[in-house]
């Protein structure tokens, strides 16, 4: 890969790619302009043709024209390779850069899914219905529609399907992308067509439906291109003023980030359709790491807010909350009632942790006994996310008033929580042990007479090999059942393995158990998923 590196630097002056976000000036040997970040009065980003490198003095950052790319887009390493691979016209697959039938069928997807935006673009401008829904009840401009490059999807069985087959793609390249049904048919029919579009174009939609009918909004399922885990919506067209005003607002829905970017604030972005991932945080603290949540104060919002501020720490982002919405219940709203008011309360937002104390408050008697522990139950749990220490000093000391305690009320309870925890947790170990005992009880019996009374047939039991073990089977069969007759041994034989699936099924609930235990204490859409299978194959346990 490095020779692959070494190929797009030579074809791609710095002063080129540069030139491309800022207007670079002649001074001396080098090139002088403005960072692209905002936060320079004079122009003190600075480019060497010569030696290929920049260097902005006001952010102290610097580096080749990878770095700049990932730094000015807010990319990997990855992304920023194959955007300039692409400009300098290098095939990667020729360095050893991945299999070569995957490039290609990934630039297959890619051709599909820009074709198909185009197509819906067009059908866009031909259905009076759709108009009269994107720019009188949506009220979307005509500029925002080409920034977003909103389409139609006619509301006709296989249209698109047979656009593309005019092309020439086949049936399995469209199912690839993500626009065909299972029968064979357009995926999306009779809706708003909204295109998720990353760096390298459009790689899925999420769709939203004109009449009746369930769902209402429908997204491309996960393809090669599309995971809703890392896509974050609008992030394209919002990249530039997160660099130059230094923050970004994530909204709830899609389409509060398009009202949001008409009425403009177009920092704003959207996780689309799932709850934000340590990843999406990840992408969008690369650009800023003043991040705003302008989430409904719901309990949905309140948990998504949690789950924020557990993930935000170990990014380095300062976390808040855009909360007065002037009685709208969400930005979309607030836009149409006033974009001018959308403006005013992106400027006033307020420390994520200190909004969710404030909504704990507001749900709990804090006067009872019982509303103060379950008030410092959750207050600890968050806090334990702070990892700075003054800020979380201040944070304990506003809890610690609001309780009428002290902050080593706090801490004491904080141990002692700890202390039960690791307790619970060395006595559920021992439950484990225990039953695993019984099991390897049962085991050995089982296979002594499987093994030394010559009993067949009995299935489901693994045999071991060990001459040590079998030696002791030995010892355990003449022990035990030195003497009983064929039918006996037999009989036995089948209440042991009763015996032994219930045991086995009994430990692998405990053990899922515990995991669900531990899975408590995690937050997250990935817990969510594998709780909701443990849970799954637990009943199918008790089921036996």
């Amino acid at each position: 890969m490095d020779d692959a590196k070494e190929e797009i630097r030579a074809r791609l002056p710095v002063e080129d790619v540069v030139g491309q976000y800022i207007e670079l000036k002649r001074a001396g040997r080098s090139l002088k302009g403005r960072s692209p970040w905002g936060v320079d009065k004079t122009p003190s980003f600075m480019v060497s043709p010569e030696k290929g490198i920049w260097h902005d003095f006001s952010s102290n950052k610097g580096g080749d024209i990878f770095a700049f790319v990932m730094e000015v887009e807010g990319i990997s390493f990855r992304e920023a390779l194959e955007k300039l691979a692409a400009q300098a016209g290098v095939e990667l697959q020729r360095y050893g850069g991945g299999d070569q039938k995957l490039a290609e069928k990934k630039r297959r997807m890619k051709e599909i899914l820009e074709l198909s935006c185009k197509y819906y673009q067009f059908c866009l401008t031909k259905s009076e219905k759709a108009i009269e829904y994107a720019v009188q009840k949506r009220r979307m401009l005509k500029g925002t529609l080409e920034d977003f490059r909103i389409g139609y999807a006619p509301n006709v069985g296989k249209a698109l399907v047979q656009f593309l087959t005019k092309r020439g793609y086949k049936p399995a390249e469209m199912e690839a992308a993500g626009v065909l049904n299972r029968f064979g048919g357009d995926l999306f029919r009779g809706r708003m067509m909204v295109p998720f579009i990353d760096t390298g174009g459009v790689i899925g939609y999420t769709a939203r439906i004109l009449g009746q009918g369930e769902p209402k909004y429908l997204n491309t399922p996960e393809t090669l291109l599309f995971n809703k885990g890392r896509f974050v919506f609008g992030l394209v067209q919002a990249k530039e003023a997160i660099r130059q005003n230094g923050f970004v607002v994530i909204v709830e829905g899609n389409m509060d980030v398009i009202s949001s970017h008409q009425a403009g604030v177009r920092e704003a972005v959207a996780t689309s359709g799932t709850a934000m991932t340590e990843l999406h945080l990840k992408k969008i603290s690369r650009l800023t790491p003043d991040v705003r949540l302008a989430y409904d104060g719901d309990a949905a919002g309140v948990k998504a807010t949690e789950r924020a501020i557990m993930m935000a720490g170990d990014l380095g982002v300062n976390l808040s909350v855009i909360s007065d919405y002037h009685g709208a219940k969400d930005p979309d709203e607030l836009i149409r009632k006033d974009p001018k008011l959308w403006q005013e309360a992106v400027q006033s937002y307020r420390p994520a942790v200190e909004w969710l104390l404030d909504k704990y408050e507001e749900n709990l008697d804090l006067r009872s006994g019982v509303g103060k522990r379950e008030y410092s139950d959750v207050a600890l749990k968050i806090l334990k996310f702070v990892n700075d220490p003054v800020e979380r000093k201040h944070y304990e000391k506003m809890v610690a008033r609001r309780l009428d305690c002290e902050v080593e009320d706090l801490l004491e309870k904080e141990r002692r929580i700890k202390t039960f925890g690791d307790e619970r947790k060395r006595l559920k170990k021992l439950e484990l042990e225990a039953t695993s005992d019984v099991l390897a009880g049962v085991r050995d019996s089982l296979q002594a007479i499987i093994i030394y009374g010559k009993v067949e047939n009995v299935k489901g039991v693994e045999l071991t090999e060990d001459k040590t073990k079998l030696a002791e089977l030995e010892m355990i069969f003449e022990t035990r059942y030195q003497g009983w007759e064929k039918s006996a041994l037999e009989k036995e034989a089948a209440e042991l393995l009763v015996r032994y699936k219930a045991e086995m099924n009994k430990q692998e609930v405990e053990q899922l158990m515990a995991e669900l235990e531990d899975l408590e204490e995690q937050e997250g859409e990935a817990a969510e998923v594998k709780a909701a299978e443990i849970l799954r194959r637990i009943m199918e346990l008790k089921r036996k």
